[in-house]
């Protein structure tokens, strides 16, 4: 029970890695905030963790807009009365080839990728200085990155240009706010089983392309990734800020491409 009653946000929580990391910190513990435009997904993952004995309220929140993410982290304070740990999250992913990338693509995926990411850090730092400022702890705030940050596919510009912003994002707030009680890190997965990757994946030589570039020769499980959210948002994290960790089965060491296993019948 390593986040004991710490309030915890999630963005994108209604699937996939944003999902895994909100059962995770409720098993571990926590109260979570979860917030995802698909609201009855949010609020089906929500409903899940209490039924198992924890304790969630699924919103509603588009992260592109301001207003939205200032009143996910009002809606926790009004709830619990702090906050702890904000994991951003949310995002999306355009496949084009850079000479087919519209602008209207760019700007939508920079508005919840990119944006969405500053606009989540910067709510929940200002609700964890003002903690500090009475005299009560800070908090913990994690973005998700990814190693499309160092090694890429063309036809996902947009998806990681915004990532390489992220990581940026995750230096320099860690630095403006370490004097203030605000650890800020990040998480790089490779390619992990959600419906994001399944958009890769989407014939047998897609497969091949990926797992010959992944050393342990499967795809991480989300809960996988969710077990890093919850040692960051520990405090056996407490010496941690503007790191990233790379979760990945072995990709980013690869200068070869390795054997593949046969795929298992359905």
């Amino acid at each position: 029970m390593r986040l004991q009653n710490k309030i915890c946000l999630v963005t994108g929580a209604a699937q996939g890695i944003g999902e895994a990391c909100a059962q995770r910190f409720a098993a571990e513990g926590a109260k979570v905030v979860l917030g995802d435009i698909n609201v009855d997904g949010v609020r089906r993952v929500a409903e899940s963790i209490n039924d198992a004995g924890g304790n969630a309220i699924g919103l509603a929140c588009d992260v592109s807009d301001k207003g939205q993410v200032d009143a996910l982290v009002a809606a926790a304070v009004e709830a619990h009365g702090r906050l702890d740990v904000a994991l951003a999250n949310a995002a999306q992913l355009h496949m084009s080839d850079i000479l087919d990338t519209s602008e209207d693509d760019y700007d939508r995926i920079m508005a919840v990728n990119l944006k969405g990411f500053f606009l989540t850090d910067q709510a929940a730092a200002r609700q964890m200085v003002a903690q500090t400022e009475r005299g009560e702890t800070g908090g913990a705030i994690i973005n998700m990155s990814s190693i499309q940050v160092d090694i890429t596919l063309p036809n996902i510009l947009t998806y990681s240009m915004s990532k390489g912003g992220i990581r940026s994002l995750t230096i320099s707030a860690s630095l403006a706010l370490a004097d203030k009680g605000v650890r800020v890190n990040a998480i790089a997965p490779g390619s992990i089983g959600t419906d994001m990757v399944a958009q890769l994946m989407v014939d047998e030589a897609a497969r091949v392309k990926i797992m010959s570039r992944t050393p342990l020769g499967r795809l991480g499980e989300p809960d996988e990734v969710a077990s890093v959210a919850v040692f960051l948002a520990s405090d056996e994290a407490a010496y941690i800020t503007g790191e990233t960790i790379t979760v990945d089965g072995g990709r980013m060491g690869l200068n070869y491409t390795c054997a593949v296993p046969e795929a298992v019948p359905e």
